[in-house]
């Protein structure tokens, strides 16, 4: 929890209150429903909260704005950047209904207004987005095929509307069909080893009407 504070020195008390309780509501629901690896529970602020956050150093998302996180699982990084921008939507989809479960367990203990959850494919979900957020459930070229539809048209943000991708290692590869992509390394933001080789990557995408 202090790595937050350290990083986030000007979240509010109401703020600090709700990542505080992260902690014993998913170690309390993992021993229900597996959704956070055993290593990584006791680490869950550095490996899963500040990594969500990690989106949170390349972008302040302006009140009004609305996010779609597409593969949530546990709620990474959807929760995170819930509690860190109130003033935003979130919509958090996943295909596996017990992983839901815990969101949305975790979702009404912290009293979070501004999340909505769906059960399914992100292909099935309505709407538009000012940016598409997740946490490396597949590879670009895919990911990009289910979620180019879901673009806003009207841009509120410095940053284009479009994918901001939490990714790991070499992506030079994956990305080589995309120009526009900008990477961000996390080790600029954050100091600790874990991510020295973690990313996030800004693809933006044009609204197709």
């Amino acid at each position: 929890m202090n790595l937050i504070q350290q990083y986030f020195p000007d979240i509010s008390k109401k703020q600090v209150e709700q990542f505080a309780q992260l902690e014993a509501l998913y170690k309390d629901w993992n021993s229900k429903i597996n959704v956070v690896s055993r290593k990584d529970i006791d680490e869950l602020y550095l490996r899963h909260v500040l990594h969500s956050l990690g989106i949170a150093k390349v972008i302040s998302f302006k009140p009004k704005s609305k996010i779609l996180d597409v593969g949530t699982g546990g709620g990474f990084p959807g929760i995170p950047l819930a509690i860190m921008f109130p003033e935003s939507q979130f919509h958090l989809v996943d295909s596996i209904g017990k992983k839901l479960k815990v969101v949305e367990g975790i979702v009404e203990a912290l009293g979070l207004k501004n999340v909505k959850t769906t059960h399914g494919r992100a292909e099935i979900v309505k709407g538009e987005y000012d940016f598409i957020v997740s946490r490396a459930v597949t590879a670009m070229p895919e990911f990009v095929g289910w979620v180019k539809t879901k673009i806003a048209k009207k841009q509120n943000h410095e940053l284009k509307n479009g994918i901001l991708y939490l990714k790991g290692g070499d992506l030079t590869e994956e990305l080589q069909v995309f120009r526009t992509t900008t990477i961000y390394n996390l080790s600029d933001y954050f100091k600790e080893e874990f991510f020295e080789t973690k990313k996030v990557v800004h693809l933006p995408i044009k609204y197709k009407g």
